[in-house]
């Protein structure tokens, strides 16, 4: 038997990525993306930001280039945004759609928003909008089989070709 070894993940699967969950609404201690938000972008994969918002790679991509959007400020969902928020959360998205486009190729994006528990999201309390560039084909025998992602490029090659990108967009204000 052959074996894909991605120790990175063992946090995750193990569940030490939910010890830092928040513990309600309104309670940042904790939150990775408040965390991420608190530090320079290099350190924790941050694409680009504004004052309000910004764009950061996600640690466990379901494929390369798995980016998501996400306000600075700790809220939890579409409706306690201010329009302001949702005006540069969806520039940003915007941004994001066309530097996957443009840095990638994919056939497709699945763009999303989960809200609340039932609907998916990992991160209950902090808003985030997810997207994942997708090819024709991408779903392997591996991903159906073994249940196993397998990804050719590391993270910090995948910034390394978006960053660029989104900061040309943010010159040019596009």
């Amino acid at each position: 038997m052959e074996r894909l070894w991605s120790p990175w993940r063992l946090n995750y699967v193990t569940g030490a990525a939910d010890a830092g969950s928040p513990g309600g609404p309104g309670n940042n201690v904790g939150c990775i993306f408040c965390d991420a938000a608190a530090t320079s972008n290099r350190d924790h994969l941050i694409l680009i930001r504004t004052a309000l918002s910004y764009v950061i790679l996600n640690l466990y991509p379901y494929n390369n280039g798995h980016l998501m959007v996400v306000p600075v400020r700790h809220v939890a969902t579409l409706a306690s945004s201010t329009a302001d928020e949702l005006g540069d959360l969806t520039r940003l998205t915007r941004h994001a759609e066309i530097a996957l486009v443009e840095g990638y190729r994919p056939h497709g994006i699945n763009v999303g928003i989960n809200i609340g528990a039932p609907a998916g999201a990992g991160i209950v309390d902090h808003l985030h909008v997810h997207l994942v560039p997708r090819w024709t084909g991408d779903t392997s025998f591996i991903s159906v089989v073994g249940n196993t992602r397998v990804l050719p490029e590391e993270l910090t090659q995948t910034a390394a070709r978006l960053r660029p990108i989104f900061e040309r967009l943010a010159r040019d204000n596009v």
